[in-house]
């Protein structure tokens, strides 16, 4: 098997399982968490005006829902995740809500898009788990028309984002099976080299591609801390299978290590990003 077959398994089984499961269970904070970084995207479209719109790694649609209300009835977006108990949970919203944005559990990276069907693509803090980007963003660009517009948020690096390992140093005494992260593997911080992003997307055919640093300001309720170590990240992949009271020992001591970030009753934390946007090529778009 293939590194990029082995990595593309790697990510079904753990957004299919565990970091599914944990995105469910937390979506209410994690929602509320990014909703400044949503509220930039809802921007970007509106600055374009697109009337279809797609939402690669859409979770569990928060940003699909809000660039939906944004476009209105002229418009429409729509949310790709491979995900199942994401995208469960999105469409359920979406029907108990009566929301227009539709879904599809499928893997944006080989899923058989029609040809130009989409006026813009955007993600939030999804690109980044591609086994093969530059597959992934050529199978994209097929699926945009000519001109369409392409703006995504990925994280910068992991010593830029101190917050996002928090846990994992804290643990590590703890977990000595915590397994590394891999800086060429498909995660968090995969999209974390600015060159690398524009050799992907010049590679895989968009033009006028532009990556920009970006610094937002992100927070959640004090009170949602325990929950938030308990389920996300390594460690809460970790600790969903284990047993206590060696659970509680690690919660403890990972909560702890959080200590700066709190103030008046808030998890406070800066999120290090890149703004990224391109386009397609106005001729030959799906060549």
């Amino acid at each position: 098997m293939s590194t990029a077959s082995q990595d593309r398994d790697e990510q079904v089984k753990l957004w299919n399982g565990a970091a599914g499961r944990a995105w469910v269970e937390t979506r209410d904070v994690l929602e509320a968490m990014f909703e400044p970084l949503e509220a930039l995207l809802v921007r970007a479209v509106s600055d374009v005006g697109p009337g279809r719109v797609l939402d690669i790694g859409c979770g569990t649609g928060a940003t699909t829902f809000a660039v939906a209300q944004a476009l209105g009835p002229q418009g429409h977006c729509t949310g790709i995740d491979i995900s199942q108990p994401m995208i469960a949970a999105a469409r359920d919203r979406a029907e108990r809500e009566r929301r227009s944005a539709g879904f599809i559990c499928a893997d944006a990276q080989t899923h058989p898009f029609t040809p130009a069907s989409f006026d813009m693509i955007i993600s939030r803090l999804g690109v980044m788990f591609f086994a093969d980007p530059a597959q992934a963003f050529a199978n994209l660009r097929r699926a945009a028309c000519p001109g369409a517009a392409l703006r995504l948020i990925v994280w910068r690096s992991a010593a830029e984002n101190p917050f996002m390992t928090t846990a994992e140093l804290a643990a590590k005494p703890l977990l000595p099976d915590l397994p590394p992260r891999r800086a060429d593997a498909p995660g968090q911080f995969g999209f974390a080299d600015r060159k690398r992003v524009e050799s992907i997307l010049a590679d895989s055919g968009w033009d006028a591609v532009a990556v920009a640093p970006i610094d937002i300001a992100l927070s959640f309720p004090a009170a949602e801390l325990t929950r938030y170590v308990s389920w996300l990240g390594p460690v809460g992949t970790m600790l969903q299978a284990m047993e206590e009271p060696r659970r509680s020992q690690v919660i403890d001591t990972v909560r702890s290590a959080f200590d700066r970030y709190l103030e008046a009753g808030e998890v406070r934390f800066t999120a290090a990003c890149w703004m990224v946007a391109a386009r397609t090529p106005v001729e030959a778009a799906n060549g």
